[in-house]
């Protein structure tokens, strides 16, 4: 009872340090720099004390000759791993607001995952996969921020509202995310971590009933998460390399 009493101290304590007292791991002037939650929590701290309670938990039960050393080790280790990506989204979703302000495009923050919805009148023509002027800008943001921002597993998909056939919406969505997988790749952004798929006239957000409703469901949704496994370093540091399937540049006018 006495060592389950000094385990559960011993990994609680490293937790709350670890998620309270992370220091900044990209740059040490900063103090504090990563958006606060509504009760006054970075994110940052967040990650980093839950990854530091989840570690010191799985260190106790894998060390069992030595639980308070192994719950100690394992919340170090945990906590730094959780808060470095926690450190790393909020830079990187602050940075995606500064970029986005004024095009149209809406970031969004859901647990570890930044979201940016671009809504119909922005990205392309009715039935058309070929992306629109208003888009590049835009578009041209987001590849600078995801070649600086080069750790992250990305999404793109591809929605329509339900006027027409559902198999019709299903290629047209599919067809405009592989098109801006294709311009984003064009412009430097590396494919490795980069999916796309199309759902059509699924998960609307708005109505299909009225005109604004359908307008907002034409949308492509581009979400960023982390890697499963990977260590996250410097913001802009090399990732790993694969052969890319988007080859030449067909839209460096648009630069």
């Amino acid at each position: 009872m006495f060592t389950s009493r000094r385990l559960l101290v011993v990994a609680t304590v490293v937790a709350l340090l670890s998620g309270c007292a992370n220091q900044n791991p990209y740059d040490a002037s900063s103090q504090g720099q990563a958006s606060n939650e509504s009760g006054g929590m970075s994110k940052t701290a967040k990650y980093g004390g839950l990854g530091a309670l989840a570690g010191a938990l799985a260190g106790a039960a894998i060390d069992h000759n030595n639980r308070g050393k192994g719950a100690l080790i394992g919340a170090v280790v945990g906590g730094a791993g959780a808060a470095g990506y926690g450190y790393y989204a909020d830079q990187q979703e602050k940075k995606l607001r500064e970029s986005m302000a004024n095009t149209g495009v809406e970031v969004q923050r859901q647990g570890d995952q930044i979201k940016l919805i671009m809504p119909g009148n922005i990205t392309f023509a009715t039935n058309s996969d070929a992306i629109s002027s208003s888009f590049y800008t835009p578009l041209n943001n987001l590849a600078n921020s995801l070649k600086q921002f080069n750790q992250n597993a990305i999404e793109i998909v591809g929605y329509t509202d339900s006027t027409g056939s559902r198999q019709l919406n299903m290629d047209l969505s599919q067809r405009r995310a592989q098109s801006v997988a294709n311009y984003l790749t064009s412009q430097g952004v590396s494919s490795a971590n980069l999916s796309v798929r199309g759902a059509g006239p699924d998960n609307p957000i708005a109505s299909n009933a009225d005109v604004n409703g359908r307008a907002q469901n034409r949308r492509v949704e581009v979400n960023l998460r982390a890697i499963p496994g990977q260590q996250y370093g410097q913001p802009g540091a090399q990732a790993p390399q694969q052969n890319n399937q988007f080859q030449g540049n067909p839209y460096s006018q648009y630069q």
